[in-house]
């Protein structure tokens, strides 16, 4: 058999499938389908796509994807609530909320929370679609969301959407674009935001109302991080990993019987005042506190924490996270635990150290939600596209200069009497 005439006809097919991968500017596709929940028939259109951002020069900067989920069978019409949800990181795609807690359709994980193959999707009972429409945003860099040229062949300056304040100002402006082209200013309006979408959330009440003239009626923020706190040092920062300790002390079975034996909840409240009340100003005395009232916070820590008295007094009582998560079960497992959710065990390779190898729960969930959501979005959503969808994607040298979000969010809700903020 001659194969003279193949290498042509393989460069030609070459040829065919190569092309420049291009970033979609201002597009939705639009499928019809039905869910139960609450033992309710809900009927949704779900609209997913790319809408653009625009620089002050009104040229398009960016495009962002985004999936929207609006009932159909109801009669409120446009003035049906309108929930417009952010994960956070930064940097993170709007994946988590999607396909895991308010959505129509969660992944398939077991009861611990692990990868289920053959991966995919199923009915989400507890979706919020039966009350209100959702829409998933995904800021530039994640999910399929990208900078676009400009006219002159480059990019817009990272600055314009990598920081706290240039996030909000263009997600702002986006939203007001939805809004508008959706029809929905009628609408009762409110944010979610998890994680770093608490900063975000809070940034936004403040920037819709007093540069969209959007007033929320609420904003939604689900384990929040605020980074006036959150990993900043300090005593307060330090203390506040407490209550934390002792929660994941509890789950695995590392506090006292006294304590063990209880539920949760009655002996958080009690960690809570300790950390308050004794352990932070402890911890800000510094060298300047006495040996003996040092011992002693060691001593209630311990009791709070599961950790030994004496490895805390090595810390000089502030304890650092990522110490914890290799110490709390270093002498019973040797296995070390997970930061977001720590239930999750890891195993590292040596029992020594100060910090575990990898985030044992972040390592499962990408493993759950990354093939969950390709698939989803390809084969339930009908969206098509070579991009690679970024569950994390970059986003530089973040700016956390001049945080003012808390106050701008209590002047939103000062100057709105129609707010709610739900934590």
């Amino acid at each position: 058999m001659s194969y003279k005439f193949l290498y042509p006809l393989l460069f030609v097919s070459v040829l065919g499938f190569s092309q420049n991968l291009e970033i979609p500017i201002d597009t939705i596709i639009t499928t019809t389908n039905t869910t139960k929940i609450k033992g309710q028939i809900i009927n949704y259109k779900a609209m997913t796509g790319f809408q653009p951002v625009w620089n002050t020069e009104g040229e398009v900067m960016a495009s962002l994807y985004y999936t929207y989920y609006k009932r159909t069978n109801n009669n409120k019409g446009n003035k049906r609530p309108l929930i417009v949800s952010f994960n956070g990181g930064p940097g993170s795609a709007s994946v988590w909320m999607h396909i895991a807690y308010t959505g129509p359709k969660v992944l398939n994980i077991d009861d611990e929370g692990y990868p289920v193959q053959p991966y995919g999707v199923k009915t989400n009972p507890n979706s919020i679609l039966d009350v209100a429409d959702i829409v998933f945003v995904n800021p530039v860099n994640t999910g399929y969301s990208r900078k676009v040229k400009l006219k002159n062949g480059k990019y817009e300056d990272d600055k314009t959407f990598f920081g706290i304040n240039a996030d909000v100002k263009y997600l702002a402006s986006w939203i007001n674009t939805f809004v508008t082209r959706n029809n929905c200013w009628e609408s009762p309006k409110y944010i979610i935001g998890e994680s770093y979408g608490g900063t975000r959330v809070m940034g936004l009440a403040s920037e819709l109302q007093n540069s969209q003239w959007m007033y929320l009626n609420g904003v939604i923020m689900v384990s929040p991080a605020d980074y006036k706190v959150l990993r900043v040092g300090g005593p307060v920062s330090s203390s506040l990993n407490l209550p934390y300790y002792t929660a994941a002390a509890w789950y695995h079975k590392m506090l006292p019987s006294e304590l063990q034996n209880k539920d949760l909840l009655d002996i958080l409240p009690n960690a809570e005042d300790f950390a308050v009340n004794q352990l932070m100003p402890a911890i800000a005395k510094g060298g300047f506190i006495s040996d003996r009232e040092q011992n002693a916070i060691a001593k209630k820590m311990s009791y709070y924490s599961g950790l030994s008295e004496d490895v805390i007094l090595k810390q000089n009582l502030d304890v650092p996270n990522h110490f914890f998560w290799k110490e709390l079960l270093r002498d019973k497992t040797g296995q070390t635990i997970g930061r977001l959710d720590s239930r999750y065990l890891g195993i590292d390779r040596v029992e020594t150290g100060n910090a575990p190898d990898y985030s044992a729960e972040l390592t499962s969930w990408l493993h759950s939600f990354a093939p969950a959501i390709n698939y989803y979005i390809q084969n339930e959503l009908a969206f098509k596209t070579d991009l690679k969808y970024n569950v994390f994607g970059n986003v530089g040298n973040w700016d956390r200069s001049n945080d003012n979000v808390r106050e701008g969010l209590r002047q939103a809700m000062a100057q709105n009497p129609f707010f709610e903020l739900h934590v």
